[in-house]
C-alpha cells in the first residue's frame, strides 16, 4: 500500500508534501518524520512503487511496528512548492534551499505530527542528518522530539568536494539546480539494461513522476545539498552535532563509500546526548542506500530497536 499524501504549511507560506502511512489501527500515539537526503524525494527513497514488493518501503514497515510514518519532502522536492530558482536557469541562481531552510520545512512536519502524536520520533537519510541535525541543533529546547536517527550521515567527511561532484556526474560550481539522467543514472548505478530492474525503475518513476520532473527521463535536483556538504567537505560542519541532545542512533552500512566509519564515530562522539542515551551501529554489506539494498530488513529492525528502547525509558 503506498503512503497517502497530505499537506502541511511551512511558516513562510511554503506548502510541503507531508507522506502518510497509517497502522491498521490508525493513529494509535506514536510517529515517525522521516527527511530524505540530496537527490531523492521521500517517496522514492522510503516507499518506491515496486509493483508486487512491499519490502522496499520503509514507511510501511514503520507502519507495521504500530507507529505511524510520515515522509516530508523538503522544498524543492517532490510534490512540495518548488522555489522560484528552479524556474530559471541554473546559473541564475545560488543554491536556493540549504539546511536552515530546509530545517524550517522539518519544523512544520515535526509541529504538524505534534498536533496528532503523542510521541514523535525523526529520522534523516544523507543529506537529511544535516537538517535534522541543524533542526535539533537550533531548537533544542522546544522541538516536541522523542528520538533522532541519524542514517548514512555526512558530518566532517574525509574526502574532498570534487570526489562527490566527480560520484554524482555534475559541475562543482554550485549552480541552483543540475539535471539528473535516466541513461547517465542507471549507468553510474550498474544496472545493465534499461527496465531490467524493478527497483530502480521504481525509483526513477517516483522522481520523474512529481514535481521534480522535467520528462520521462530527466529531473531536477536543487543544489543546496552540495552547497552544505562543501561546506562540510571544508571542516565546517552545518551544524553543532554537541547541541543535539535527544536520544540518538547513528548508523551506517560498512560498504558506504559516502558515510565512511570515521566520520560516523565522530558525529556519535559530537552529539550532545549522553554516552547511556546514544547508540552507534553498522550494517555488514549495505552501502550508502541500505533501506534499497538486501540488509533493508536489519536497517528497519536496528531503528525499530531503537524506538523501542527510547519508548520504554519514556514509560
Amino acid at each position: 500500500m503506498q503512503p497517502t499524501p497530505t499537506t502541511v504549511t511551512a511558516t513562510d507560506g511554503t506548502d510541503l508534501r507531508l507522506w502518510d502511512q497509517p497502522t491498521e489501527d490508525g493513529d494509535d500515539g506514536t510517529a515517525v518524520v522521516h527527511v530524505h537526503g540530496s537527490i531523492t524525494n521521500s517517496r522514492a527513497l522510503f516507499a518506491p512503487p515496486v509493483e508486487g514488493d512491499d519490502s522496499y518501503s520503509w514507511l510501511g514497515a514503520t507502519a507495521r511496528t504500530g507507529r505511524t510514518a510520515l515522509a516530508l519532502d523538503v522544498r524543492g522536492y517532490g510534490d512540495s512548492d518548488r522555489p522560484p530558482e528552479l524556474d530559471e536557469p541554473p546559473e541564475a541562481n545560488d543554491p536556493p534551499v540549504r539546511a536552515p531552510t530546509a530545517a524550517k520545512d522539518i519544523a512544520a512536519a515535526v509541529e504538524a505530527a505534534a498536533d496528532r502524536f503523542e510521541t514523535v520520533h525523526l529520522l534523516g537519510v544523507s543529506w537529511g542528518t544535516m537538517t535534522c541535525g541543524y533542526y535539533l541543533a537550533h531548537h533544542a529546547d522546544d522541538a516536541p522530539v522523542a528520538s533522532l536517527t541519524q542514517v548514512a550521515p555526512v558530518h566532517r567527511p574525509p574526502w574532498t568536494f570534487g570526489e562527490v561532484t566527480t560520484a554524482l556526474g555534475v559541475d562543482a560550481g554550485l549552480d541552483a539546480y543540475y539535471r539528473q539522467q535516466y541513461d547517465e543514472v542507471r549507468e553510474r548505478q550498474g544496472v545493465a539494461d534499461e527496465g531490467s530492474d524493478p527497483l530502480f525503475e521504481a525509483v526513477w518513476r517516483a522522481q520523474v513522476e512529481s514535481d521534480q520532473g522535467v520528462d520521462e527521463d530527466t529531473y531536477l535536483a536543487q543544489a543546496g545539498a552540495l552547497a552544505d556538504t562543501a561546506r562540510a567537505c571544508d571542516g565546517e560542519p552545518v551544524y553543532d552535532a554537541e547541541a543535539v541532545d535527544v536520544p540518538a542512533l547513528v548508523v551506517r552500512g560498512t560498504d558506504d563509500a559516502i558515510s565512511v566509519r570515521e566520520d560516523a564515530i565522530g558525529l556519535y562522539d559530537e552529539l550532545g546526548a549522553t554516552a547511556d542515551r546514544k547508540e552507534y551501529a553498522e550494517l555488514a554489506g549495505a552501502d550508502h542506500y541500505a533501506m534499497h539494498g538486501a540488509r533493508r530488513q536489519a536497517l528497519y529492525d536496528a531503528v525499530t530497536a531503537h524506538y523501542d528502547r527510547v519508548e520504554g525509558a519514556l514509560d
